[in-house]
């Protein structure tokens, strides 16, 4: 799809976008008993909607299925069974194959058989500690498949985050794997699951390790068991009936400390969702190829890497590499282009990564597109300049979206398979059908359009979010529903516009008060993002003795620019004093090399601001590099604001 072929027709569409908006909030029923049509189920629910435990809710009530039979047997049984259901590729160890779906059925029910003959059976948990390999996906998959729950934990996570894990799921067995393989080498997974079983007091019975060639793991004798080794005795087994609202996973949020925080998904609610989104918003469906470039450790990696994909009979590309340096900021696109990828997922900071290496677009000059149709941004707040950058390479509708691991699926976003509306940059579009997304202030009312406040979305919320978070639902009711009764708090800022387009400026957090004047961190990234220098930036809240608070911005530049820090300082504060105002007294501002993130591409703003603020914090477990950090702290000492580094 040509840009100006979906710009055409986009106010039709705007009205069309309303309609079925308006039509699931008049009648949820009937929208999502609509949507259920697409999902094979062995019984037939009572109720669409059950709020009688209202504000906990519960959708297709009395109705049973299974996920992997969604995903996996019918596609096989409606003769796609030679279809590639997963394509792997792995630059970093130059292996790249696919799986079909008839192959796909095999290993998973290997798998699962091998699962139910240790004793797994429905309702128990099972903790998946691995990298991106196919035999994640089955091991996802073989757990709906007996109706076991999986709560995947990123590969390489610290020890300690791991047990916190082992003790808050009690998983029955743990499927981990001898490594996983990042740009900098090999990651040891082992002794790291090795370390987590020690500290955790829950013992675990059964681990299964699945050897890689470049790590050898040693087996613990009496626990441990080599994944080949028992697939090659290991029975088949058949789809187990679940019911819709039995839990199909927990997934724990980034950054955790504390007690885990472990978001509980269903079964029914989320099959639907998601393969109405895979409809709806990505335009995709069975035989076109998806790619979302994430990790399954994360949200994106079960919606859309494993669960939505297959669920409507698509290919689904599973990646273990970077946008740059595996080996180069090409590989994307010629990725794209060889498996001929309809619509590319990816996060912003992973396009912003790519412009810094080749801010021309020279990678790009010899892939042929013509296959992809849009590029897809999300997972974190995307700048109007990168949006507009990989518009103007691609030549494609690049939208970005807005959702959140509790709500496993877009909030807001540009229905591109139904109804493709307008781009605004720096706006995830509307709010899509299920979701009533509103503006409130402090007190609860509504805010008037362009005004900015908290974004909330009122209940009940569609299929496929979150029903309560694991083994703690007051947690669930205190950090979610108590602020605003009868709605469902986001925890990120923004405001709409008199379109209805949401705009996400930023965590509530990360709203800095400068005498007296709430101002948005985002609004200031986006201003210093577009100058032609400036690759990503970073903008924190710091305390002032006179203001409050004032921001300091932490600049990353471009590959190759010969400004001085004086002419750069000067031309920066100066965008910042024309778009914002003087209100917004921005004279803090240092350049640096790198910025902290964690493993899914979040800037951690919020460690930022502990550092500067001479804060105790705790080492994110996501972090991407802790070198980052250091350096950060190095930056903001020399301006005075952060103590030096012990």
């Amino acid at each position: 799809m040509n840009k100006s072929d979906y710009e055409e027709g986009s106010k039709l569409n705007l009205a069309r976008h309303k309609a079925l908006y308006q039509h699931a909030i008049d009648n949820p029923q009937a929208f999502w008993s609509d949507a259920a049509q697409s999902i094979s189920w062995n019984k037939p629910w009572e109720k669409v909607l059950d709020s009688s435990q209202a504000p906990l809710y519960s959708w297709f009530e009395g109705a049973e299925l299974n996920t992997c039979y969604n995903a996996v047997d019918r596609h096989v049984e409606q003769g796609r069974g030679e279809q590639i259901a997963i394509q792997y590729v792995s630059p970093v160890t130059e292996a790249e194959y696919g799986i079909t779906y008839k192959e796909l059925q095999s290993q998973v029910s290997r798998l699962a058989g091998y699962m139910d003959s240790i004793g797994v059976k429905k309702g128990d948990r099972v903790i998946i500690y691995m990298p991106m390999v196919p035999e994640t996906a089955y091991a996802m998959l073989a757990c709906a498949r007996i109706g076991a729950i999986h709560s995947v934990v990123f590969g390489g996570f610290a020890a300690n985050e791991l047990a916190s894990r082992i003790d808050d799921a009690k998983p029955k067995v743990i499927l981990s794997a001898s490594c996983g393989i990042e740009p900098s080498g090999v990651v040891p997974y082992k002794p790291l699951l090795d370390e987590a079983l020690v500290q955790s007091s829950h013992k675990v019975e059964n681990c299964l390790i699945l050897n890689r060639s470049q790590y050898s793991a040693e087996l613990t004798l009496g626990r441990d068991i080599d994944w080949q080794l028992a697939m090659k005795s290991a029975p088949f087994i058949e789809c187990q009936s679940v019911a819709a609202t039995d839990p199909l996973y927990i997934l724990y949020t980034s950054g955790t400390t504390g007690q885990p925080k472990g978001v509980v998904r269903d079964n029914g609610g989320h099959a639907v969702a998601l393969a109405w989104s895979m409809k709806h918003i990505y335009n995709i469906g069975p035989g076109d190829a998806f790619w979302a470039a994430s990790d399954v450790g994360w949200v994106v990696g079960h919606s859309y890497i494993v669960y939505g994909p297959l669920l409507v009979g698509a290919t689904t590309l599973m990646f273990e590499g970077k946008p740059i340096g595996t080996p180069d900021p090409g590989i994307f696109w010629r990725t794209i282009e060889k498996y001929q990828v309809r619509s590319f997922f990816t996060a912003p900071t992973a396009i912003r990564a790519i412009k810094r290496d080749d801010p021309d677009g020279d990678f790009l000059r010899d892939v042929e597109l013509s296959c992809l149709n849009t590029l897809f941004l999300a997972g974190e707040r995307c700048d109007p300049d990168t949006l507009k950058w990989a518009e103007e390479q691609l030549k494609k509708p690049v939208i970005d979206h807005w959702w959140q691991t509790e709500t496993g699926w877009p909030v807001a976003a540009n229905l591109m398979g139904s109804a493709p509306v307008a781009v605004k940059p720096g706006s995830p579009a509307l709010a899509v059908p299920g979701y009533q997304v509103e503006v409130l202030d402090e007190m609860g009312e509504s805010i008037e359009a362009n005004a900015s406040g908290n974004v909330v979305i009122k209940q009940p919320l569609p299929p496929g979010t979150l029903t309560t978070l694991w083994n703690n639902e007051q947690r669930y009711r205190d950090s979610y529903l108590t602020m605003y009764p009868g709605y469902y708090l986001t925890g990120d800022a923004g405001y709409m516009d008199e379109d209805g387009y949401l705009y996400i400026m930023s965590r509530i957090d990360d709203i800095i008060n400068v005498a007296g004047h709430r101002l948005s961190t985002g609004r200031f990234e986006e201003v210093l993002c577009q100058h032609e220098a400036v690759a990503e930036v970073a903008v924190i809240g710091v305390e002032d003795k006179l203001k409050g608070q004032l921001p300091l911005g932490l600049v990353v530049l471009k590959k190759g620019v010969t400004l001085s820090d004086e002419q750069l300082y000067g031309e920066l504060k100066s965008l910042i004093r024309e778009q914002i105002g003087p209100v917004a007294s921005f004279r803090l501002v240092s350049m640096i090399q790198k910025l902290p993130k964690t493993r899914s591409g979040k800037v951690l703003r919020g460690t930022m601001r502990k550092i500067a603020d001479n804060q105790s914090y705790k080492m994110p477990a996501t972090i991407e590099d802790p070198q980052t950090l250091e350096l950060v702290r190095n930056t903001l000492t020399r301006m005075g604001y952060a103590d030096a580094l012990v």
